[in-house]
């Protein structure tokens, strides 16, 4: 009597065993696939923004090829003066258009992002955007401060030339330690680095496992 008792709990005890051992599998596998989804996710954001310096710092490069801008077309409205601003202007939202899918891509992943990763991490997607209506709102500036004529008042034409040089601050790349968009693109591209590389190799999925040195592979 007492051996069959004991038969039946081991026989028991190894469901249990098996039924553990089946839902750890489980957790194990669901947490890996997570895991494996976003690392793939912050791969793909992360050559995104890197994508998305490099087309920025060209959107602002100053320097053109005549043929960019060879479409502008002179309004009927438009004097000569107000006509050249505007072509002259038109290089960023030609350059910016050249690559919208990029953007579109990068806007369009932000919620995968806050959805999988968090929402308190989508925060260089935010700073990114700011960048770039920042250069398009130089952009529009100075298709009206470059076409405004000659000023008989002198301090009229100070001011008009101090807000000329802060747009065109950000509408060109200066080149110098005290460019605007420059530091701010820099810090967005470490933001996101930051984010997406602790999860690429975060400890616990295999892939930051695998990339972990041997002496700590515990």
């Amino acid at each position: 009597m007492q051996k069959e008792i004991i038969m039946e709990f081991i026989k028991d005890l190894s469901i249990v065993i098996g039924l553990w051992v089946l839902f750890y599998k489980i957790a194990a596998w669901h947490l890996e696939h997570r895991g494996k989804r976003n690392i793939e996710l912050a791969e793909e954001t992360l050559s995104l923004f890197y994508e998305a310096k490099d087309v920025i710092m060209w959107i602002r490069y100053p320097g053109s090829f005549v043929n960019e801008i060879d479409s502008i077309k002179q309004e009927t409205s438009e004097s000569e003066a107000e006509f050249n601003a505007r072509k002259k202007a038109s290089i960023v939202f030609v350059r910016y258009n050249q690559n919208k899918e990029l953007f579109n891509k990068i806007h369009s992943i932000r919620y995968r992002f806050m959805a999988q990763i968090g929402k308190e991490k989508a925060k260089p997607f935010n700073d990114l955007n700011q960048i770039i209506k920042e250069i398009i709102l130089a952009a529009r500036q100075l298709e009206s401060l470059w076409s405004e004529g000659s000023f008989t008042d002198e301090e009229k034409r100070k001011k008009h030339r101090k807000k000329i040089n802060e747009a065109q601050d950000v509408f060109w790349d200066t080149f110098s330690d005290d460019d605007p968009i420059n530091p701010k693109l820099d810090k967005v591209i470490e933001d996101i680095e930051k984010i997406c590389k602790e999860i690429i190799m975060a400890k616990g999925t295999l892939y930051g496992f695998l990339n972990l040195p041997i002496g700590r592979r515990k």
